[in-house]
């Protein structure tokens, strides 16, 4: 056992005084309250206006042919000549294609003799019964024989007449053997070739009547009903964007395509259309116009409450909570029958994270995915607008 001194304690040297001094500052400093910061929620807001549109639709669409037939031969045979290809301009009675006529050639040959043997008994028939004729007027046959030479007579010429018929319809399938235009116009496809062996009525050429003219474009089918009955339909080219064209619906498909699921539609355009070539993009727009102005919001706008839908209205960067009546819908829009006027800004979006009172600020556009600027005037329509 080591004896236990009394150990005096020392006096704190002024440097550690002075530690403890600025410690127990710092203590001191980091006691008081921190300022709490005002939040501000950054959002995107619209500027709306009222408009008097209420249908502005765009859809593309190609330019074809009002009248396209399917040119093919009248009889079977083996192609031996294509004098056309694709987008050769063809006028009425053109030749297009050829059969071997060999074989429709001898039929009419033997046709031809068939008539030549027909009208051979034909005249001996005749002269019979010229003979007879005269032997009744000195009554040396009776009146039934006569009558028997009247007979073969007539039947000799019956038989004439079935054999030069015949004889005209060979001659007509042998001319089948050519192919010509019906129209003047441009042959938009082949569909087959020399040596191919054909069927009658088999589609070989495809030619488009010139003139006339259409753009096929396709509807939507919530859309087909209210479309087919406006009369304000534009074309523009996609060549030339500067020349607007009046169109008029001519016909609408009753029946989806399997494939899209839209209907087709066929818009008419003047004859007197310049510079309007098969095959060429158009847009078709459907427009209209209503009686009362109207306010639209995206759907995104839309708070809903309990059994209230409101709007927040931005007023000098603070927002409040305004209460509307939904009209109806327009695309992708609501239609607002009151609750708001045109120049007031409304967020359309982030209205979840709001409260009514709080300060906002409004973000600046979102050029990653749209060149639309977030302050922007409802009445700037999309490309397919549709009041329902």
């Amino acid at each position: 056992m080591f004896p236990v001194k009394n150990l005096r304690q020392r006096p704190l040297a002024p440097t550690t005084l002075l530690s403890a001094a600025v410690m127990a500052a710092l203590l001191a400093a980091c006691s008081k309250p921190v300022e709490k910061k005002e939040d501000i929620r950054p959002v995107r807001a619209i500027v709306l206006s009222s408009s008097t549109v209420g249908v502005n639709a765009e859809f593309a669409g190609e330019v074809r042919a009002r009248v396209e037939s399917r040119l093919g031969f009248r009889v079977g045979g083996k192609i031996t000549a294509r004098k056309v290809d694709p987008g050769t301009v063809v006028k009425k009675g053109q030749v297009l294609m050829q059969l071997d006529p060999q074989d429709l050639k001898l039929s009419q040959a033997q046709a031809k003799a068939n008539l030549r043997a027909a009208e051979t008994g034909r005249d001996l028939a005749k002269a019979e019964l010229k003979r007879y004729q005269e032997l009744r007027v000195k009554n040396f046959v009776s009146q039934a024989v006569l009558d028997a030479k009247q007979s073969a007579y007539s039947s000799a010429q019956a038989t004439v007449d079935a054999a030069q018929a015949a004889y005209f319809g060979q001659s007509n399938q042998a001319g089948y053997a050519t192919l010509v235009s019906d129209v003047d116009g441009v042959v938009t496809a082949v569909d087959a070739e020399v040596g191919q062996v054909v069927s009658p009525g088999t589609p070989v050429v495809r030619v488009a009547k010139m003139g006339e003219k259409e753009i096929v474009i396709g509807l939507p089918e919530d859309k087909v009903e209210q479309l087919r009955k406006l009369t304000d339909v534009t074309v523009r080219l996609w060549a030339n964007k500067d020349v607007v064209i009046p169109g008029k619906v001519r016909e609408v498909s009753p029946v989806a395509d399997p494939a899209t699921r839209t209907y087709a539609v066929k818009v008419s355009i003047p004859d007197s259309a310049a510079d309007v070539k098969l095959g060429m993009t158009a847009m078709v727009q459907f427009a209209s116009t209503m009686a009362t102005p109207q306010i639209k919001v995206p759907l995104t706008a839309l708070y809903h409450e309990k059994n209230t839908t409101s709007v927040w209205v931005v007023d000098k960067g603070v927002v409040r909570m305004v209460p509307v009546t939904i009209a109806g819908t327009s695309a992708n829009d609501v239609v607002l029958a009151g609750g708001v006027t045109a120049g007031q800004t409304v967020v359309t979006a982030g209205v979840n994270l709001i409260k009514p009172g709080q300060k906002v600020t409004i973000l600046p556009p979102d050029t990653s995915s749209s060149d639309v600027a977030p302050v922007q005037k409802s009445a700037a329509a999309p490309q397919v607008e549709v009041a329902k």
